[in-house]
């Protein structure tokens, strides 16, 4: 369904006609451009069919787009003072669910029964990384139980270039969201489509799910276990690094027989010579 015949919302008179401030601590930043909030609607290419969980909603700029092309819309939103206003502007959409919560204290599968739902929504900065990983975690939680398919999410544009980095600037956080999805920034938001102005500009990401994690789920802990090890003591060698957590002897002899130069540092291995490592070491385990 098309979205073009949306009034885009005035922002800031809404905020005064409910008395509302934009909240520094919950890294509240509403968007102000429809046509943005349009895009990434279309981004997430909602089927009719298709549940969407929207994570942090604000005013529903974005929600209403969401509305228009989804069977239903469950939106979270943390803020209790938004509800009235946000109520008020939703009230036309009757396939919106509304619940008050901190998305990092629910699990995504308690909210949302369908299966290969869509989480699509315009997150806080200062939660991205932990979001991330709370969202892609319960996505991979066995056979069964509901899961996305794809996030689009807006985030820093400078953390989501971070998530799609390759071989040689790899951190934590681009091989935890890889592991569970194909990461790509799919378009650009200035930081004058928001309000108020955030100092540094957007990127909406979009993370297609696949159907199960490139490291095998008997193996993920092991993988999260030396990744995080390795990226602690990113300036070290992996040798050096891993025997944090390992014998140094044990360290080089697992380096080794995944044929990973101990020499090397974290964030030059890719995601398949972790999960190399992680097999041998789990092998050595057994």
């Amino acid at each position: 369904m098309k979205n073009d015949s949306l009034p885009a919302l005035n922002i800031p008179a809404i905020l005064r006609q409910y008395d509302l401030r934009p909240s520094k601590g919950l890294g509240q930043n509403f968007l102000l451009d429809d046509s943005a909030s349009a895009k990434i609607a279309a981004m997430a290419d909602i089927q009719p069919h298709d549940t969407v969980l929207e994570i942090g909603p604000g005013l529903g700029s974005l929600t209403r787009h969401l509305a228009l092309a989804a069977a239903q819309v469950v939106a979270v939103e943390l803020d209790e003072s938004l509800f009235p206003a946000l109520r008020a502007i939703l009230a036309p959409y009757a396939n919106v669910r509304f619940i008050h919560g901190d998305i990092l204290k629910l699990r995504p599968a308690d909210l949302v029964a369908a299966p290969d739902y869509l989480v699509v929504a315009n997150i806080p900065y200062y939660i991205t990384s932990i979001l991330l990983r709370h969202l892609l975690a319960s996505s991979a939680q066995g056979e069964g139980a509901p899961r996305p398919r794809r996030m689009v999410l807006t985030v820093q544009e400078e953390v989501a270039k971070r998530i799609c980095a390759g071989p040689g600037q790899m951190s934590l956080l681009a091989l935890s969201v890889q592991v569970y999805g194909k990461a790509e920034i799919a378009a650009r938001i200035p930081a004058g489509a928001f309000y108020p102005v955030p100092k540094v500009d957007s990127a909406v990401l979009q993370i297609n799910i696949y159907p199960s994690p490139l490291i095998p789920y008997p193996l993920l802990d092991k993988f999260f276990w030396l990744a995080k090890a390795g990226f602690g003591q990113k300036r070290k060698t992996l040798r050096n690094a891993l025997a944090t957590i390992l014998p140094r002897e044990e360290a080089e002899q697992r380096l080794v027989a995944a044929r990973i130069d101990a020499q090397r540092r974290a964030e030059t291995l890719s995601l398949e010579e972790w999960g190399a490592l992680s097999k041998k070491l789990s092998v050595s385990s057994e």
